[in-house]
């Protein structure tokens, strides 16, 4: 069977890492769980400084720190594990610079398109989820604080509503799921969105 790229998006706290985690577990074998950033040395590396709430960074460099995580990310595991006919599950991926850094810090959708198309050699997902849930429900939600977190409220709804935009112009691709629920309820959905996905690769395959 072809292998199948899956994303999860969302704003933080939605529920992206545990709908990722839940997804994989119930895919066992045939699943690669990968995160963003990310998963390679360099990415981990990478993802520590722009976590970290005492660095300052601007929101060029952010989008490009983040495409070179991501780009160490396609070369060493995703593309791999595709070519070996896997479902790479991946907790985020291009869409999260779309929204935070292309559209919530207003460096455009192009721009940030144009440097993660080559550091991905123009890699895009099968299937995306947006887990979405308002911003002030998800800061109910447990969780540890970082760097974007700490920026407060206008960024998540800035980020919510990018989200939104990124979803209506690409509706082959997304599918939206309501995440203020029961995760095990929003995992059966995610469940049935993926096996309808696999029919479709395998019927392309």
């Amino acid at each position: 069977m072809a292998g199948l790229f899956v994303t999860f998006e969302g704003i933080d706290r939605s529920g992206k890492t545990t709908q990722a985690r839940m997804l994989v577990e119930a895919l066992g074998d045939e699943a690669v769980a990968v995160r963003e950033p990310g998963g390679t040395e360099v990415g981990e590396r990478l993802r520590d400084l722009l976590k970290d709430p005492a660095v300052t960074i601007s929101a060029e460099a952010e989008a490009l720190m983040f495409a070179a995580a991501r780009a160490e990310l396609v070369a060493q595991v995703i593309r791999p594990a595709l070519d070996a006919g896997k479902v790479v599950v991946s907790d985020r991926f291009l869409d999260s610079s779309l929204a935070y850094q292309g559209i919530a810090r207003a460096l455009g959708v192009e721009d940030v398109e144009q440097i993660n198309s080559f550091a991905t050699r123009g890699l895009l997902p099968d299937l995306t989820f947006l887990l979405s849930i308002d911003p002030a429900r998800a800061a109910e939600r447990a969780g540890q604080l970082d760097r974007f977190e700490d920026e407060g409220d206008s960024l998540q709804k800035a980020v919510f509503d990018a989200y939104r935009d990124l979803a209506a112009a690409d509706s082959g691709r997304w599918v939206t799921v309501d995440a203020d629920r029961p995760s095990g309820e929003v995992h059966d959905e995610v469940m049935r969105a993926v096996q309808r996905a696999r029919e479709a690769a395998g019927t392309r395959a």
